[in-house]
């Protein structure tokens, strides 16, 4: 059986721009051509479902195009897709629209796309339309309650384009780390596929919440500690005896939420 790609797009429950997108990325082989007429195999179609069901997992297209060429094995697509999941907390993404993520935030689209401009970006490209997740919403409105507060935009966006950097070295590092001494040893000892990817994904599975928990701990820390003694050095004495107080608190079970007891 043969498709036109209007066909080939209602089999497979996507449009003729996500097929010609697929084509463009190099995930689909060219199809046949009868004069000026292109033509799809159900190979093709095969191909779309399964590129569809890899998304489905949360793998980005640059892992889906190196599964479906063969190039990224088992043990690594499990460990991908727990990745992916892990942004989510395992439920299914939502994607929205800009306009959307607008009306969800109550912040203006085109500040939202001001903020992009400005080298912090928001959105995701999926199947090469710029998406947005539904959660991003809380998000925008946390950074709207900063503004509220009366920090400059301009300031403020600056802040974050540090920490973003900032963090985005640190994770590269964590990552890095975790390759060398996490997943290399782990499929080298691993007997067989399935195995390596069972240990991959329950390591994966352990060591975020230890490291997430840590981060977010020492950033508090480190901020409350600039604050008292921003506050020791300007305040009056009611201001530095609430700075002290809060210092001296810890978020409840942040480190029995990282290493949960056997």
């Amino acid at each position: 059986m043969e498709y036109r790609v209007e066909q080939l797009a209602a089999a497979c429950d996507v449009s003729v721009d996500t097929i010609r997108f697929y084509q463009a990325k190099g995930l689909l082989p060219p199809p046949r051509r009868s004069g000026r007429v292109a033509l799809y195999s159900k190979d093709h179609a095969e191909r779309i479902r399964r590129i569809r069901a890899l998304q489905g997992k949360g793998l980005t297209l640059q892992a889906v195009a190196r599964v479906v060429s063969g190039r990224l094995a088992k043990p690594d697509q499990d460990l991908a897709a727990a990745v992916a999941s892990a942004q989510t907390d395992g439920d299914p993404e939502e994607f929205i629209t800009l306009d959307e993520l607008a009306e969800r935030s109550g912040v203006p689209a085109p500040l939202l796309a001001s903020i992009e401009r400005e080298g912090l970006p928001i959105g995701r490209s999926i199947d090469g339309q710029t998406r947005y997740a539904a959660s991003d919403a809380e998000l925008v409105r946390t950074g709207l309650r900063l503004l509220s507060a009366g920090l400059p935009l301009g300031e403020l966006i600056a802040l974050a384009r540090a920490q973003h950097d900032a963090t985005r070295s640190i994770a590269e590092e964590a990552v890095r780390l975790f390759d060398e001494y996490v997943r290399t040893p782990i499929k080298r000892a691993a007997s067989s596929d399935e195995e390596a990817a069972a240990k991959l994904v329950a390591a994966f599975g352990d060591l975020l919440p230890a490291v997430t928990a840590l981060v977010a701990q020492h950033f508090r820390r480190v901020l409350l500690q600039v604050a008292e003694e921003h506050i020791e050095r300007t305040g009056d004495a009611a201001e530095i005896a609430a700075t002290r107080e809060q210092a001296r608190r810890r978020p409840a079970g942040y480190l029995e939420a990282a290493w949960p007891a056997e």
